[in-house]
C-alpha cells in the first residue's frame, strides 16, 4: 500500500479548505443549523467547481476516478470545518453500496446523477431502535408481479428528508437485499438532533414499490463492504474535527492569562495539550493506513474498519471535551464553537455504532 500524501493530495487539500473557509465558515454553518436547511449553493458548487461528490466514483459511472485516500483527505476537512452537507450520505453511503453491488445496470443508471451531485442520495439502514446489527432489520419487502412492494419504516437516515434517492435495506424471503427508491414516494419527517449539524429523518414505507438492486438475498454482502468503507470515511472526518479542535485548545491556551502569565506555560495544561496530541496523530496514521488498504481493496479492511471507527470515536469525543474543559466556562457556552464539535463528535461516535459495537464486530471476525 502507498502512504503518506503526496503533492497532487495536498493541493487538494488546499483547495477544499479554501474552499470550505470561502464559503461554508463556521457562521454560515450556525446560520443554516438554526434554521435545519442545507445549503444547496455550495453543494452544487463543490460539483461544478471541485468535483468533490464524483471524486472516489470510477469514470465509467460518471466520476473522477480517483481513490479513497482523496475521499478521505476531502472529508477530514469537512469534519473540521463542520459541514452539514449530504456528502457522507450520498457521495459515501450510497455510491459505496451501489458499487458493491453486482448490478451493473443500477451502477449505470444511478451512478452518474450521484457523481455530478444532480441527485442527493443516501442509504436507509436503522430503524427505530437505531441498531446497526443487519439481524434487527424489520422493514419487509415482497414480490407483486413484476415489482416489490415495501412496508415498514427506517429512522436515522442520514439527510432522508432531503434525499432524491433512498436505497433501502429491506428483509425478503430470500434474505437481506437493498432497493432504490424516489424520496417522494416516501412519508419523511425530519427529526430533532443532539448535533444540529446534520440531518436526520424517519421514512414511512407503506406500499412503496422499490426496484431491486442486484439480485434477492444480496444485501448482506453489500452492507459488509458498505458499512466498513463507511466507517472509515466516518473515522476520516472524525479525525478533522478532532484536529480542529486541539488546535482550538492549544490556541486559546496561548493567549489565556492567569497570574499574569498565558495558561498554556502551566504544566498541567502542556500535559494536557500534549496527550490531547499523541491521541490525535495516533489517529491521523490510523486512518492513513485505513484508507490505503480501501483504496488497494485490501483483505484487512474487515478487521481495520471496526478498530479505526471505535478509536475515531474515542479520540474525537475526549478531544473535543477537553477543549471545553481548556476553555473553561465559556467553552460549554452556545456563542462558542467549542459546543458544536463536542456534539458533532457524540453524534460521529453513535453513527455506524459505537466504539463497543465495533470491538464486538471485530471480535467476531476474528474468531474471538
Amino acid at each position: 500500500m502507498i502512504l503518506g500524501v503526496n503533492a497532487e493530495q495536498e493541493e487538494l487539500r488546499a483547495s477544499v479548505r479554501r474552499f470550505l473557509a470561502d464559503r461554508a465558515p463556521l457562521t454560515r454553518v450556525r446560520e443554516l443549523m438554526d434554521g435545519g436547511e442545507t445549503d444547496w449553493a455550495v453543494w452544487e458548487q463543490a460539483g461544478a467547481q471541485l468535483g468533490l461528490q464524483g471524486l472516489a466514483i470510477p469514470e465509467a459511472y460518471g466520476g473522477a476516478g480517483f481513490g479513497f485516500a482523496e475521499q478521505a483527505i476531502v472529508l477530514e476537512e469537512f469534519g473540521a470545518a463542520l459541514y452539514g452537507g449530504p456528502y457522507l450520505a450520498s457521495a459515501v453511503l450510497a455510491a459505496t453500496a451501489l458499487l458493491a453491488s453486482p448490478d451493473e445496470g443500477a451502477r449505470r443508471g444511478l451512478l452518474p446523477d450521484i457523481a455530478s451531485g444532480a441527485t442527493v442520495a443516501t442509504l436507509a439502514f436503522t430503524e427505530d431502535n437505531g441498531s446497526w446489527d443487519p439481524g434487527a432489520i424489520r422493514l419487509s419487502a415482497v414480490k407483486d408481479g413484476d415489482s416489490w412492494r415495501l412496508d415498514g419504516h427506517k429512522s436515522f437516515v442520514l439527510d432522508g428528508a432531503t434525499a432524491g434517492l433512498i436505497l433501502v435495506v429491506a428483509a425478503t424471503d430470500a434474505g437481506l437485499s437493498l432497493f432504490a427508491v424516489e424520496g417522494d414516494e416516501v412519508a419523511r419527517t425530519a427529526l430533532p438532533t443532539l448535533d444540529q449539524t446534520r440531518q436526520l429523518a424517519r421514512l414511512e414505507f407503506a406500499g412503496v414499490t422499490g426496484r431491486l438492486i442486484g439480485s434477492p438475498g444480496d444485501g448482506a454482502a453489500v452492507l459488509d463492504r458498505t458499512l466498513d468503507v463507511a466507517a472509515i470515511a466516518l473515522a476520516a472526518e472524525q479525525l478533522g474535527g478532532a484536529q480542529r479542535a486541539l488546535d482550538m485548545a492549544v490556541e486559546y491556551a496561548k493567549i489565556r492569562r492567569q497570574f499574569d502569565r498565558p495558561i498554556g506555560s502551566f504544566q498541567a495544561i502542556k500535559h494536557r495539550c500534549a496527550d490531547l496530541l499523541l491521541e490525535v496523530e495516533s489517529l491521523r496514521s490510523a486512518v492513513g493506513y485505513a484508507a490505503a488498504a480501501v483504496a488497494e481493496d485490501s483483505p484487512e479492511i474487515p478487521m481495520l474498519a471496526p478498530l479505526v471507527k471505535a478509536y475515531a470515536s474515542e479520540t474525537y469525543f475526549h478531544v473535543a471535551a477537553e477543549n471545553i474543559q481548556i476553555h473553561g466556562g465559556i467553552g460549554f457556552t452556545w456563542e462558542h464553537d467549542a459546543h458544536l464539535y463536542f456534539k458533532r463528535a457524540k453524534a460521529s461516535e453513535l453513527f455506524l455504532g459505537d466504539g463497543a459495537y465495533h470491538r464486538e464486530r471485530l471480535a467476531a471476525r476474528i474468531g474471538l
